[in-house]
């Protein structure tokens, strides 16, 4: 196997050096580029994305950025990123509900220092956009749309307020109410929300011609709280109904905006392994029933899209002990004898990338297409069950076209280790 494993890699650069950033150049034509990562608190993983994003970005014509992250907050980054003036104070600053240091953090906060001095030197259209994928800010988005009708459309403001005020009471406290909304008399908020971004969109034209990025930024977050109310809604059920639409939303959510670009707009994404590796060839497609971002954007766009995994054998990592707990550094227990992190580990090098469409890789391909245990480790790190907690049953090489190595890793540097305990731990309850 370790022959099989050192003949198929390439030793990768240091990740300061110049040329890092073009380890994945092969994919450079593809429209979107999804890079994972297996923690959500490793700092190797956040400045690999870093260096290749900038490549991309400046090399290769890629114009979008697009992370594992509420679209209300990531639409303020967006416009400092883009130069694109003040907007209205926001309830709080974006990032700064649990886990603050998924993006409050020195390596993301110096990737968004670098875009923004690139697009300083670009004509305002050409500049590169930075977006939110995910669902949860609901007290956000909601703000957000009221904010914008006010501002364009006052009728329509009045009438949005009335439709949204059975989510009032929530905002704060969305996953109660999920448990509420399992009343059926419940239906009524989710007709109204759908019906409010129905017409929201109806009225895109006039909207748009004023300000079109403002407009896409409270059209989507019309999309999200009705996507959010059916969330939170499943959520209080479990099973795979609310992990399938909160990916299908995501996903959605890429979609728009590519079209919304326009065709020549190329896409990169930043989000866990979990859910840009393709849950086909996984436990929780074949096992569970989950679908991801990664399968949806393979069945929607082929070979379009190129799907890049990271993983580590040790180190240590910013993670919770529970939800809503203060970050820690925690040790990173080595990967188990039977996990594809161990045949990394065993391959030698510290740093390396298996590409699995190279003709190199024919033979390893062949021998990891029998399921082996792969680590995922969120914002919640429980080394004592790490076997149920974080390890599940991958095909690697169909689960990524890449796959990147670092085999010692270390915690990202957080702006802020301690969380506010003033609101509901959004994520709940994957933390991934």
């Amino acid at each position: 196997m370790k022959a099989l494993m050192t003949s198929a890699l390439a030793v990768l650069p240091e990740l300061d050096a110049r040329e890092f950033g073009a380890v994945l150049d092969r994919f450079a034509t593809r429209r979107v580029v999804m890079l994972g990562e297996a923690s959500h608190g490793t700092s190797e993983f956040y400045r690999s994305r870093a260096a290749i994003s900038r490549h991309l970005i400046q090399h290769h014509g890629f114009n979008l950025v697009a992370v594992e992250a509420d679209w209300p907050d990531a639409a303020l980054v967006d416009r400092h990123v883009r130069h694109r003036g003040p907007a209205p104070p926001p309830a709080q600053r974006p990032f700064e509900r649990f886990p603050t240091w998924m993006w409050r953090n020195r390596e993301f906060a110096d990737f968004l220092g670098w875009l923004r001095r690139h697009n300083a030197g670009l004509a305002p259209g050409a500049r590169v956009s930075f977006h939110g994928l995910d669902l949860y800010n609901l007290r956000g988005s909601i703000a957000a749309v009221l904010a914008y009708l006010e501002k364009t459309d006052p009728a329509a403001a009045r009438i949005a307020r009335e439709r949204y005020g059975c989510l009032m009471p929530w905002q704060r406290d969305p996953v109660t109410y999920g448990r509420a909304a399992l009343d059926p008399g419940f239906e009524r908020c989710e007709q109204a929300v759908v019906q409010q971004c129905r017409e929201l969109l109806q009225h895109q034209l006039d909207y748009a011609r004023a300000d079109p990025d403002s407009f896409i930024d409270a059209a989507q977050n019309a999309r999200l709280i009705a996507a959010a109310e059916a969330y939170y809604r499943v959520m209080v059920q479990g099973g795979a109904a609310s992990w399938n639409l909160r990916d299908s939303h995501m996903f959605d959510t890429l979609a728009q905006l590519l079209a919304f670009r326009g065709p020549r707009t190329k896409a990169i994404v930043w989000a866990h392994n979990s859910h840009i590796g393709d849950a086909r060839c996984t436990a929780m497609g074949q096992q569970r029933g989950e679908h991801n971002i990664g399968q949806l954007a393979r069945e929607a766009w082929g070979d379009d899209v190129a799907l890049v995994g990271q993983g580590t054998h040790a180190g240590t990592v910013a993670a919770a002990h529970d939800w809503g707990d203060d970050m820690q550094v925690m040790a990173v227990r080595p990967s188990r004898f039977d996990s594809v992190e161990r045949l990394c580990h065993d391959a030698g090098p510290p740093r390396f990338v298996l590409d699995f469409g190279l003709p190199r890789s024919g033979p390893l391909n062949e021998l990891l297409a029998e399921p082996r245990l792969q680590r995922y480790i969120g914002v919640i790190y429980r080394p004592d069950t790490e076997r149920w907690s974080h390890y599940a049953e991958s095909i690697l090489p169909r689960q990524y076209d890449a796959w990147l190595w670092f085999d010692h890793t270390t915690a990202l540097a957080p702006l802020a280790a301690r969380q506010p305990h003033d609101g509901q731990p959004d994520t709940f309850p994957f933390g991934l």
